[in-house]
């Protein structure tokens, strides 16, 4: 009998959250999104068969797709500067595409023929610079990319790092990234930071105008190739949050959540063993100081307003990857076949 009441205690919490969240479809299509932006009211999307589009946040019937190459592509990164969008595939040859905000036009800007690469995540740091990175080579050094938007051409920071004079970025064997949702990349100020997973799960912390580069170690839950931080997201230089786990046991929740207040050299764990499980992607409430944070996992969304230190389920709504706040109390989801706007009522 004791056993029942907690059990109770967590449905009506949940049955209750959910009571105030509500869901609108705005697409629906054969396809997988696992990265988004928002730009002029829309939310623009990457996905499989080499789609590109966007709906029209305030008249979802205002949608536009095109392909981005004629081969069936898939897609996993999506960021932006001020005249463009850019998008890698993630099979080799890897193709950097830039996408004209006025008239959609395609470029191809550069091609990664390495077979083993593997672009992971991508972000503009501001509008001169993009970064991303693929996974490692046999060398094992971290494949860190620079895309220059003015030059339409992509530097590599392993020849950067040898003619600067530093030591270029050694991941561990059976270390690598995930490319879930376009956020095991974030960055703040001139910092950038890295999540990775696999082997070792580890946070890679580079300060972009000097090239200058820390790696931590983290207590995330890593070891085998599916388990590690799959998303981050930084309120400031010093505050940020981890989730993740492992993709092969989703209902899996020790360890899978963690927070700095460092700026990434120590994490906490939070809510281990009192999550929902497995989580793609996080996403922290715009001008909330960092308390309140969202999380989508394949199997559920919950929600954090105490810097993530608790977690409640409050939607068991499956098949998305990725979201993104467009105000404070509307998000954006999308993942396999959809994208949804949920409204939060609380």
């Amino acid at each position: 009998m004791k056993k029942i009441f907690p059990a109770l205690f967590i449905f009506f919490g949940t049955f209750l959250f959910s009571q105030n969240v509500s869901f609108e479809t705005i697409l629906n299509d054969k396809i997988s999104i696992r990265a988004i932006e928002l730009y002029d009211n829309k939310v623009w999307y990457t996905g499989t068969d080499s789609k590109f589009g966007f709906v029209d946040l305030k008249n979802p019937k205002n949608q536009k797709q095109i392909k981005l190459a004629e081969k069936k592509l898939q897609f996993r990164t999506l960021a932006q500067n001020k005249d463009a969008f850019y998008a890698i595939n993630i099979e080799s040859p890897a193709h950097f595409f830039r996408i004209d905000k006025k008239d959609h036009s395609v470029l191809d800007i550069y091609t990664d023929t390495l077979k083993t690469a593997f672009y992971d995540a991508l972000i503009f740091v501001n509008d001169e610079h993009g970064v991303t990175f693929s996974d490692p080579a046999k060398d094992l050094n971290l494949k860190l990319s620079f895309i220059m938007p003015k030059l339409n051409s992509v530097l590599d920071f392993n020849i950067l790092t040898k003619r600067e004079g530093f030591n270029s970025i050694k991941l561990n064997q059976g270390e690598a990234a995930f490319a879930a949702s376009n956020t095991n990349i974030a960055h703040h100020g001139t910092n950038i930071w890295i999540a990775t997973g696999g082997k070792s799960s580890r946070i890679i912390k580079i300060d972009y105008t000097t090239l200058k580069s820390n790696i931590y170690k983290t207590p995330f839950v890593q070891g085998e190739s599916s388990q590690g931080i799959y998303s981050i997201d930084f309120y400031n230089e010093k505050f940020g949050i981890a989730v993740g786990g492992d993709y092969t046991k989703q209902e899996a929740n020790i360890n899978n959540i963690a927070t700095t207040n460092d700026g990434g050299k120590t994490w906490q764990i939070q809510a281990s063993g009192k999550n929902a499980g497995y989580m793609t992607c996080v996403k922290i409430k715009p001008n909330s100081k960092g308390k309140e944070m969202i999380a989508v996992g394949d199997q559920h969304i919950s929600y954090s307003s105490d810097f993530g230190k608790t977690w409640k389920k409050i939607s068991d709504e499956k098949g998305f990857y990725v979201c993104k706040w467009i105000d404070k109390s509307t998000v954006v989801f999308a993942g396999k076949d959809k994208i949804s706007l949920i409204k939060l009522k609380f």
